[in-house]
């Protein structure tokens, strides 16, 4: 268990550093489906992405600090949730930067959402079903 929470730790960080890449390309000003969301927040979009991304972010320490580390049930399903978000992130980014031909806010930490993604998800697939949650 000790691996799968320094590895749901690492994604996490890499959001946090996606966020940043993405605030500082101003993602909501090019990206429509950003645009679009972070209008639904706030009619100042710069400020809707940051409460968006802000939130996710605290989400995801929330969900190291307390559900993965204190090995609740609800754990499993959550870090199934970033794997999720962070494969679909991790794949977007790269197909629009191709489609566009050229940099995109969140292309260079994509690839690492991506990885740790991918490795996130094949630890939670090893770990047996009927192991200890602490295990």
């Amino acid at each position: 268990m000790m691996q799968i929470r320094s590895t749901f730790l690492a994604l996490v960080l890499a959001q946090s550093a996606h966020s940043i890449e993405e605030y500082v390309g101003r993602l909501w000003e090019s990206f429509p489906p950003a645009a679009f969301v972070t209008s639904l927040v706030s009619p100042n979009r710069e400020l809707g992405f940051l409460l968006l991304n802000g939130a996710l972010v605290l989400f995801g320490f929330w969900c190291q600090t307390v559900p993965v580390r204190r090995s609740w049930t609800s754990a499993s399903a959550l870090m199934w949730f970033w794997v999720v978000l962070e494969t679909i992130n991790g794949i977007v980014h790269p197909a629009w930067s191709l489609a566009q031909h050229a940099y995109t806010p969140g292309v260079l930490t994509a690839p690492l959402l991506l990885a740790l993604a991918l490795t996130l998800a094949g630890q939670l697939r090893r770990r047996s079903p009927l192991a200890s949650p602490a295990a």
